[in-house]
């Protein structure tokens, strides 16, 4: 019995294929790493459609968790290769997800005289290679890589059943995005000086992964007016300051040892991040040095109480939009508004635990507090 089509896929495969299509010639005129083939509408609609219709299956009672790149074996390195290629079908996808449900590992897709098929599982891709994950049941994710090996990949666009949303690039261009914003949107971007930007995104990523919900505030390091709008004695402050992170993040690894750099940055990450998890906010100044944890957020003395902040998300057709703060979100967002408002030249990040993510930040334009909603280039 013929399955119904996923409406969704057929939506937004041509939009997909224009995306992909610009930046891959933006690239050939650049010049520089090789880039990955191109897939024409109908391969996305295909690819799309099958991976959804897999995300709602499960086997022996677990949700499959399945990243797919569009490339041949030919244009991998290192490949799996299987010796009989696996039809693109859910139920197939279903039964062999466990295989490739670690991170870093994608199921290779590619044509044959019968159409496209699976041919096998790989860890390295070039850049730019069409990449969808299937995130949760009826939750895909479409990216590509950056070409820097420590970033994250960079989000295209977010299907959640009938909801499409497609990440607006031009937001990264705006003059109140935060450094965080811009670099999540931006895979062409000179991050080689920027190694602090990449912290940041690791940290976002770590707090998110988790699944507690998280808060995260970085301070400036030159003064400690931030004392101010913190319930003093702070639960787990740390004294010396902690400063692996602040190490690692004043580093340019050699080339020829940025693995061993590598191979200390993630630790260094997840633990920052994994404090996270205990009730409180974490404490960091913007060295990378932690303070403290557990942090209790006070109103700092004669200061206003928020109300209201702008709201923005950088999704196509999402306009600015002034909200009360119970519309963004819960304690820690309010506690997160509060020490922004009150600290004007602090951050604060916040991981709830149904995956949602903002940044808080000060807009001396708009004289009030700014909200970010980023997690569609989290996922």
């Amino acid at each position: 019995m013929k399955r119904e089509a996923y409406a969704a896929a057929r939506t937004i495969s041509p939009k997909l294929h224009a995306y992909f299509a610009r930046h891959r010639a933006e690239a050939l005129a650049r010049g520089g790493q090789p880039l990955a083939p191109l897939p024409d509408a109908a391969t996305i609609e295909t690819l799309i459609d099958a991976a959804f219709w897999a995300s709602l299956r499960r086997e022996e009672g677990y949700e499959p968790r399945i990243s797919f790149a569009f490339l041949s074996p030919q244009e991998a390195q290192q490949p799996l290769v299987f010796e009989r290629p696996l039809p693109l079908a859910p139920g197939g996808l279903t039964r062999v997800a466990p295989a490739v449900e670690r991170p870093g590992i994608h199921l290779g897709v590619w044509r044959d005289r019968d159409g496209l098929c699976v041919w096998g599982a790989t860890r390295a891709i070039p850049v730019l290679c069409f990449v969808l994950e299937v995130a949760a049941p009826g939750l895909l994710v479409i990216k590509h890589h950056s070409g820097e090996e420590s970033r994250k990949f960079i989000n295209v666009a977010v299907l959640e059943g009938d909801q499409v949303k497609f990440v607006e690039e031009r937001a990264s261009g705006r003059a109140d995005s935060p450094p965080l914003l811009k670099s999540l949107l931006r895979f062409d971007s000179p991050t080689s000086g920027i190694q602090s930007v990449i912290t940041m995104v690791q940290l976002a990523v770590s707090m998110r992964a988790h699944g507690r919900g998280g808060l995260l505030l970085v301070v400036p390091a030159d003064t400690e007016s931030w004392r101010e709008s913190i319930v003093q004695p702070m639960p787990y402050a740390v004294s010396p300051p902690f400063g692996e992170l602040a190490s690692l993040n004043r580093k340019t690894p050699d080339p020829t040892e940025r693995h061993v750099w590598q191979e200390a940055f993630g630790p260094a990450v997840a633990a920052v991040g994994g404090l996270t998890a205990v009730d409180g906010a974490v404490v960091l100044n913007n060295r990378y040095e932690l303070l403290g944890f557990g942090a209790k957020i006070a109103r700092r003395q004669d200061w206003q109480r928020v109300e209201q902040v702008i709201l923005t998300e950088p999704i196509e057709g999402a306009m600015p939009a002034l909200v009360h703060l119970e519309q963004v979100g819960g304690t820690r967002h309010l506690s997160a508004a509060q020490f922004v408002h009150d600290q004007r030249d602090a951050v604060a990040l916040v991981a709830s635990q149904d995956g949602r993510f903002t940044v808080f930040e000060w807009s001396p334009s708009d004289t009030m507090v700014h909200a970010h909603r980023i997690e569609s280039l989290l996922i």
